[in-house]
């Protein structure tokens, strides 16, 4: 069987179609829409590959406009905005069946020697990851064997992701101590991805989506088990402050600052296992009760 992370990097090879046009597969999983990690993933790919390969991505923006379908594959198509002699600038537009999915602004830079350094410190207070269970490991314990739908995600997860509090399945279990809208993971792909720096930026792109909006549901559901609230994510920004390979461990700190007006916002920063801090991403979501009977968004 395919190692995930494999499937990650071919998800992750776009099909140029045209100049500035690619295409990009879209697994037929049974699930409600196109994860939007994927889609952020494969725009910034589709950016990066209409550019010289010297200037590493710097910033993204990207605003989730309709979901996208399962199975059906994904046209990019990349606006060059800028080739100045320090930055680069690419606007990708994700289209699907005729329609407008997704829009990604991605900004290049040239790196550069010196100027100002600092750094404030992260939370230092989590357990290595190699002593926490994986998210499967806490399944089984909790449900005794995987479910057949979780058993076949879990194959097909490309990334190991470890939560560094244990998962709480019930409402009762959601104390009111430990209702601060903060969550940490550690994560890293399942195998190796190569030495392309553009992959890994765009797989951690695609980890980025997994678990930031936890943060935003930990004060009023468990993470897993029965859930009251849809969620869909509006918008993402990530800023990558120093090369890292995402298949090695990297600390997902997240917070979520306010939810308010069916909105939710959450504040994520990246580090890896020295403490230095990686990449800073931010992401609003959309979240409805599951009976929710609004109309469509």
């Amino acid at each position: 069987m395919t190692n995930p992370a494999e499937r990650l990097v071919d998800l992750l090879d776009l099909e140029q179609i045209e100049v500035n046009i690619f295409r990009g597969a879209s697994p037929n999983e049974s699930l409600q829409r196109v994860f939007g990690g994927q889609v952020a993933g494969q725009a910034l790919v589709a950016a990066g590959r209409t550019t010289d390969g010297e200037r590493p991505v710097h910033s993204l923006h990207a605003y989730f406009l309709r979901p996208g379908r399962p199975g059906v594959p994904i046209v990019y198509q990349v606006e060059r905005l800028r080739d100045g002699r320090s930055f680069t600038t690419r606007r990708v537009t994700a289209v699907q069946q005729g329609r407008t999915i997704f829009t990604l602004t991605a900004s290049f830079h040239r790196p550069e020697e010196g100027g100002i350094e600092h750094q404030l410190p992260p939370r230092l207070d989590f357990p290595d990851p190699e002593t926490l269970p994986t998210v499967t490991e806490e399944i089984r314990e909790h449900l005794g064997a995987l479910p057949e739908a979780l058993e076949r995600m879990a194959r097909r997860q490309p990334f190991d992701i470890r939560y560094t509090e244990r998962l709480r399945w019930s409402p009762g279990e959601i104390k009111e101590k430990e209702s601060d809208p903060r969550s940490a993971v550690w994560m890293r792909a399942t195998g190796p991805l190569g030495d392309d720096p553009l992959v890994h930026t765009c797989a951690l792109t695609y980890a980025s989506d997994m678990t930031l909006l936890d943060a935003v549901r930990i004060p009023v559901e468990p993470l897993w088990g029965r859930r009251g609230w849809d969620l869909a994510s509006l918008d993402h920004a990530m800023w990558f402050h120093r090369p890292f390979r995402a298949d090695e461990w990297f600390l997902y700190d997240q917070e979520s600052p306010i939810s308010h007006g069916g909105r939710g916002l959450a504040r994520g920063r990246i580090y890896d296992r020295a403490g230095s801090l990686l990449v800073s991403v931010v992401q609003e979501g959309l979240f409805r009760p599951l009976n929710w009977a609004g109309g469509s968004s």
